[in-house]
Order: C-alpha cells, then structure tokens, then sequence
C-alpha cells in the first residue's frame, strides 16, 4: 500500500453524484494558497470496447497502448471533468487510463511526473486499493441506496460518506484542512488524553517514555492534532505537560481513578463528543476513531471490544451526556468505568488487534520501540 497524506481522494457509490463537483470546489478553497495536482483515474477491466460503468463504450479505454496511458489536460474550456478540475484551479490536471490489474504500477508513472509529495485532489474509487491517502472521501447521493461494485470494495475505508443533494452537501467544507500537505478532516470534537494513571505495571511514567527521542504522548498529540478541535489532558500535573500546548484538567476528587478522571474531563469540554485515549497507546487508527464518532450519533458511549468479553473503555468515546451516569456511579462509591454502562445507551464495536497496541508493560515498550524506532 502506497501512503500519500498530499493525496485527497474522493470516490463515488454511483454515477453522477456531484464528485467532480466536489473536487472543484475544494480545488478553489485550496488552490488559492496551494499548488494543486488535479487527478482522474478511469480503471479498465478489459479493452473489450464495454464502459467501464458497464455498456458499449466510447473505444478511449480500449484505444490506450499497453497497460496504462497518462495524458495531461491542457484545455479547460470543454466539459470533461479534467477540463473542469483545471478550471477550478488546478495547478496541473492528468488523467490515468489504467487497466486494474496494474493500478500500482500506473501510479507509480504518475509520481514520477508530479512527485510524491505533490498535493492533490484525485477521482477514483479503484485506487484506494493500492493507496492510503490523507483523506478519503465517498459521495453518495441523497435516496439513492444502491453502491456500484468499485465504491462496494472500497467502502469500509472511507473518512466520510459525503451525501449530496440539490442543496449542496451534508457536511462544512471547512472541516477540510491542508496542515503541512498532508489532508485532514478536523471533526467537531474534543480528544482527552488520560495522563494520571500511576503505572503501577511499568513503575515509571509511561506517557514520557521515549520513541524516536520523543514522549509517547508527543506522539498521541501529533497524530490527534488537525482532527480533534480541541486537544485535553487529564492530569493533575500541568507544568509537566505544559510543552504539548494542551488544556488540562484535573480530577475533581484526585485517587479516584480513571472514572473519575473521564468524568472531570467531560465537564472541560467543548463538544458533546469525546474520545477518550490512554496514553500509553502509541498510534491512533484515526479511521477507526471517526468510525465509533460516527457510532456515537446514536449512543451515550460507543465502546470498543477486543475478544468476547474484554472492553477497551480508555479507547472510546463518550458523550457528554454520559457524565450523568458516571456521577451516579461515582457517588455510589463505585470506580470501574464498566460499572457506568448500566446507567447510558452503550454502542458495542469490534476492534481488531492490528488496529489496537497499548503498552502495558517494560517489554512491551521495549517491543514496540525496536521495531518503531527502527
């Protein structure tokens, strides 16, 4: 898999949905500051003549001369969507022709002509198969349920399954960033990091432990950075943390564990949708957290799993409202965080190891140092 953060891609779930439509104004919004790189990239099955939506086609997929075709747009007075996308500001516009089985190797030509860390904004679903952009957008239009079979393969990897209708889109074109040329999507929540456990496991402060010479909730701060609108810790130690630049909250009642630490944060923050993260977790899956924010539309809490029984409370999300329950429970004299779930609208969601490393112990640390370091 080829990572681009310069890379905006935006797919859609059928034909003529408002992608094109999509691309250009974030091209306007960027490109004013930006030199951006438009991209459309039309995916051949077989050069058999058909369309690749299915149909007899107009012979230019099947007219290219071997396994992949690059041709940059030069004219933007036509309607071909790369004469729009240079319209709307485009640096420079291409369009790859390129048979699916060698998606990789006709980005990989491409790169070679604009450069990897180029900026850019490109159409396709395909290409998500073989690339990890900064962002990946899918547009669906409004009512329209059914998905053809190239945005079906690739939907599980969507930040955003943007819906369009006649009046625009379902969410802010603000929320789009370009932070160092790399894409981000800056939701409308706050993350808390919980830096006031004793490590009683490790017996030294895992938060400060070094990876690549810097603390591990450096780390966590970086990766949150650009997609949360505000950034807490929990600690009762402000001047120990005060180099991250965050906010922070102490506990309302220190020694009270993390329950108490979640709830005190709750009442610090900005927004109705929290995530709460250890700091001893040294990366964030971000497609993942936006998947449970998505979740939490719908619940108090949405609380990742791991196995059948075991909960992950310090890698989920709360909403603001939950902090009802956890005072409850907190006045009963009780601490566990589970012993809130009893008392809010819970969402249950399965987390994959792959997607999920927390550091528990010295060697544990010292594992994922080796390796990440290297």
């Amino acid at each position: 898999m080829i990572k681009l953060n310069g890379m905006l891609m935006i797919g859609s779930a059928g034909a003529n949905v408002g992608k094109t439509e999509l691309a250009c104004a974030l091209i306007k919004k960027f490109g004013k500051t930006t030199a951006i790189t438009g991209i459309k990239v039309t995916t051949i099955r077989a050069k058999d003549g058909q369309c690749p939506r299915g149909g007899q086609g107009c012979g230019v997929c099947s007219s290219i001369d071997g396994d992949f075709h690059i041709l940059e747009e030069t004219d933007s007075n036509s309607q071909k969507d790369t004469a729009r996308l240079l319209a709307a500001g485009s640096k420079r516009v291409f369009w790859l022709r390129v048979m699916k089985k060698r998606l990789e190797e006709g980005l990989t030509a491409l790169l070679n002509i604009i450069g990897p860390d180029a900026v850019s904004i490109c159409e396709s679903n395909s290409l998500r198969q073989v690339v990890e952009p900064g962002l990946f957008l899918i547009v669906k239009a409004r009512g329209r349920e059914a998905w053809k079979s190239s945005a079906r393969n690739v939907k599980q990897y969507a930040d955003r399954i943007v819906v369009a209708n006649a009046g625009g889109y379902d969410f802010d074109l603000e929320q789009i960033k370009l932070n160092d040329k790399k894409w981000v999507m800056q939701e409308k929540a706050t993350a808390i990091i919980m830096a006031g456990g004793t490590s009683s496991r490790t017996g030294v402060d895992k938060s400060m432990l070094l990876i690549k010479d810097r603390p591990i909730i450096e780390h966590i701060c970086d990766q949150l950075r650009g997609t949360f609108s505000q950034i807490l810790i929990s600690t009762e130690k402000k001047e120990k943390y005060a180099f991250l630049g965050c906010d922070c909250i102490p506990d309302k009642m220190p020694g009270q564990g993390p329950l108490m630490g979640i709830a005190s944060a709750l009442r610090g923050t900005e927004n109705e949708l929290n995530f709460v993260v250890a700091c001893d977790i040294p990366h964030i899956d971000i497609r993942f957290v936006r998947k449970m924010l998505a979740e939490a539309q719908a619940a108090e809490m949405v609380i990742p799993t791991t196995g059948s029984d075991k909960h992950e409370p310090l890698f989920a999300i709360y909403n603001k409202s939950a902090l009802k329950a956890m005072n409850k429970v907190l006045s009963s004299g009780k601490r566990k965080i589970s012993d809130a779930f009893g008392y809010c609208k819970v969402k249950y969601i399965n987390l994959e190891a792959e997607q999920f490393t927390n550091l528990n112990t010295m060697a544990e640390y010292e594992e994922f140092k080796e390796k990440y370091d290297t």
